[in-house]
């Protein structure tokens, strides 16, 4: 992400909304070292969390049989018994 000053975004706010716009970066405005404000482009697409992604996995696909797999393993295992 680019960073910028108040005082460098006032000189060149058109060349910075042109590069948020048309590249799709972020730039990161400061003043006197400390976040201010951050431009982002508007279609900035939202990263759904993993946990909301709905469809991705067939049912029957075989990282659930690797899963179950897994879990049954560690539902057998014996921990080594330790001296103190």
């Amino acid at each position: 992400m680019k960073t910028a000053t108040v005082a460098q975004a006032k000189a060149q706010l058109s060349e910075l909304i042109g590069e948020v716009a048309h590249a799709g970066r972020s730039v990161l405005i400061t003043k006197r070292g400390r976040p201010m404000a951050k431009l982002v482009p508007v279609d900035a697409p939202a990263r759904p969390h993993p946990a909301k992604i709905k469809g991705w996995l067939d049912k029957n696909d075989p990282f659930f049989d690797a899963v179950d797999e897994i879990v049954a393993e560690r539902a057998q295992h014996k921990p080594r018994p330790v001296d103190f």
